[in-house]
């Protein structure tokens, strides 16, 4: 099974080719241009003409609003002229299976995704025994989340992280507060996720679970500002 994937949960984002369980190309995005500038070139970059590709895979979030609305209208598009099927992934996932792939099970994986403001995305994991990439190999123990970095880990007190591992941009930015070192948290080194995402896909389609094109939404997790700004303006 051919996947293309494409994650525009940030700024760069990637894109990738999947054939099976073999990541056959994976490239970052350029950040100096915007999605919509660069999308969909990036992605016929990497060679494979459209009608070869039998499934659409896509970060589904949490991220930029503005690069999850581009990204996931443009795979729909794509496969809706194609008449294929698609998968939406989870960016929080997909950070934690990159992060869980040479992880003994048991270990702890704290997904972090910067939510500019001050804030991260979050969710946290254990490790499973099962294949890397498969839904079983993460057992969700905190759901998708966004606070502030010191908010996040106060909530997670109940959990021991000293030997977790923490991993995607948000750890990256917020590594002091995490106090990730020789005696606290590991930090995983950054990641394109986009070969995960069509690693995912490919699984989740090898047993049924995949959706129409319409049937593929963002998951946001903190309401967009032109809802709150709606809001506010009512309430004024």
């Amino acid at each position: 099974m051919r996947v293309l994937a494409l994650d525009t949960t940030n700024r760069a984002g990637s894109v990738a080719l999947v054939d099976g369980d073999r990541i056959v190309d994976e490239r970052e995005g350029d950040p100096s241009r915007t999605h919509g500038e660069r999308l969909p070139a990036e992605l016929a970059a990497l060679g494979a003409p459209w009608p070869t590709i039998d499934l659409y895979a896509v970060a589904s979030g949490p991220g930029s609003f503005t690069g999850l609305r581009i990204g996931i209208a443009t795979m729909q598009g794509l496969a809706l002229v194609t008449g294929k099927r698609m998968v939406g992934v989870s960016a929080l996932e997909a950070v934690a299976q990159r992060a869980a792939e040479r992880a003994e099970p048991g270990t702890l994986v704290a997904s972090w995704i910067d939510a500019q403001r001050g804030e991260v995305f979050s969710a946290l994991y254990r490790v499973g025994e099962a294949p890397v990439f498969t839904p079983e190999r993460l057992v969700a123990l905190e759901t998708p989340a966004v606070a502030s970095p010191a908010a996040t880990l106060a909530a997670w007190t109940p959990y021991d992280l000293r030997a977790a591992i923490f991993a995607g941009d948000g750890a990256a930015r917020y590594a002091a507060a995490i106090g990730a070192g020789d005696r606290g948290p590991h930090m995983a080194p950054p990641v394109l996720l986009a070969g995960a995402i069509g690693r995912m896909a490919a699984i989740s389609a090898s047993r049924g679970v995949t959706a129409s094109p319409a049937g593929i939404h963002p998951l946001y997790v903190r309401r967009p500002d032109a809802e709150l700004a709606r809001e506010q303006a009512r309430s004024r």
